[in-house]
């Protein structure tokens, strides 16, 4: 009467162990999605100058990226800047980039080498335009530089490019109407301190470690560029990046004195080419939000990464991976 039994227990069990391994299948193709390894190999960034605010920014987004990515070696080169930055990327001697709107938007409109290779990841955070001077310089408006010994960044910097046009808007030449010192962030405070530079122009996020070092150890000013915002405009090409914005009082406490400055701002961007591997571009488009708070902490420009407008790297067409990731987070 129970010969029967073990033949049927053996096929339900033999059932019961089928339906086991397909549901840890399941479940281990759940948990551990094929074809999603976290990319490998190394990655090239090209930074900015010593002290400056890309610098930095690349530092801690480095590290971000070894804790996101333990398999990419990250790579940091320091630059002049945004120009210099915008020329390596699309010539494939660097991978990935932060440059100003302004810098990328000259690149393409003069077909410079790789021009139409070039994408955008991110919308970083805002540039601010800083002139500093001493509190004592009788130097209020730009068209005071006339026949001064001006720092206007290096040669390949984005803050020459800004401070070029900045000074043409006033109706100055660059060349015969100041005396221009080719120096970056790194020595501009000190060539300040020691009366060799009456006057420099800086942009970067704000507050600029070097500028606020600087207000602490000497009397600086900060002088007013807001109001020549129509001016640029009407140079056309890609001086229509740059916009009115105001420089808040607390950005340089020591040389505000309470006041916030009128002064001009033009957009960073994270930028890539069309050459990045799609997966690895979907990650560290991903890190860099991810991360904001975390460099925030230590570059607070960092902090105003908005996810809501990341995607808006005009005048890039965006990256099919960083496309790939807003959508992924996309409400």
């Amino acid at each position: 009467m129970l010969k029967a039994l073990p033949h049927i227990s053996r096929r339900r069990a033999l059932q019961g162990s089928a339906a086991a391994l397909v549901v840890f299948g399941l479940l281990l193709w759940w948990l551990v999605p094929m074809g999603e390894d976290s990319p490998s190999g190394r990655m090239t960034f090209s930074t900015g100058v010593e002290k400056g605010v890309y610098e930095r920014y690349g530092k801690l987004l480095r590290t971000a990226i070894s804790k996101d990515m333990p398999d990419v070696d990250v790579e940091l080169l320091n630059s002049e800047g945004s120009q210099q930055n915008v020329a390596r990327v699309a010539t494939g001697k660097a991978d990935f980039t932060i440059a100003a709107a302004d810098a990328v938007e000259t690149y393409r409109l003069n077909a410079e080498p790789g021009w139409h290779r070039l994408r955008g990841c991110t919308r970083l955070y805002d540039d601010y335009v800083q002139l500093v001077v001493a509190r004592s310089s009788k130097i209020d408006t730009v068209a005071d530089l006339r026949n001064k010994r001006v720092a206007v960044g290096q040669e390949h910097s984005g803050v020459r490019l800004i401070a070029d046009r900045v000074l043409d808007a006033a109706g100055l030449d660059a060349v015969r109407d100041i005396k221009p010192v080719s120096a970056g962030i790194d020595t501009m405070p000190d060539l300040l301190k020691s009366g060799s530079i009456d006057a420099f122009f800086w942009s970067g996020g704000l507050p600029t470690t070097s500028v606020r070092a600087l207000s602490n150890e000497m009397d600086i000013k900060l002088v007013k560029l807001g109001y020549l915002v129509d001016s640029l405009h009407k140079q056309g090409g890609a001086s229509r990046y740059y916009r009115a914005a105001t420089m808040p009082a607390d950005a340089y406490p020591e040389a505000q004195l309470g006041s916030a400055v009128p002064t001009l701002a033009v957009a960073n961007l994270l930028v890539t080419t069309d050459r990045s591997d799609p997966e690895l571009t979907e990650q560290l488009t991903r890190t860099v939000i991810d991360s904001r708070d975390h460099i925030g902490d230590e570059v607070h420009a960092a902090q105003l990464v908005d996810l809501r407008t990341a995607l808006f790297t005009d005048p890039l067409p965006l990256h099919q991976g960083a496309r790939r990731y807003y959508r992924s987070v996309k409400p």
